[in-house]
């Protein structure tokens, strides 16, 4: 049973950097052919695909966000990463990470979710 766990800061200031790790268990992130993504939600919104690093390292990103947004992995520690430059407080939200099991948006496992807060 894969298991999928987020960490980072919770309070990130305007302007700066906001940076999450997802680290995996059960299961190696460079298994064919999952996916893993970034998805995040916002207080009284809905969900938000934000981007995804495949079972072989290809990134792929929300148009929306593909201009702050950057996914890398860390095969040694079964981690991916997500970065997001720029913020504001429009991106505050619970950000969740995710396994894609076929790269169509059927998520089978996620993390608990981790908040986070843009404010100075």
């Amino acid at each position: 049973q894969v298991q999928l766990q987020e960490s980072g800061p919770g309070l990130v200031k305007p302007s700066q950097t906001l940076s999450l790790t997802c680290t995996v268990s059960g299961g190696s992130i460079t298994t064919n052919y999952f996916y893993w993504s970034w998805i995040r939600q916002p207080p009284g919104k809905g969900l938000e695909w934000m981007g995804a690093i495949a079972y072989s390292g290809s990134t792929y990103y929300s148009p929306s966000l593909k201009s702050r947004t950057s996914i890398s992995r860390d095969t040694s520690k079964n981690q991916f990463t997500l970065q997001l430059s720029s913020v504001t407080p429009e991106d505050t939200a619970v950000y969740y990470c995710a396994r894609d099991d076929t790269g169509w948006a059927l998520f089978s496992s996620w993390g608990q979710g981790t908040q986070v807060t843009v404010s100075s």
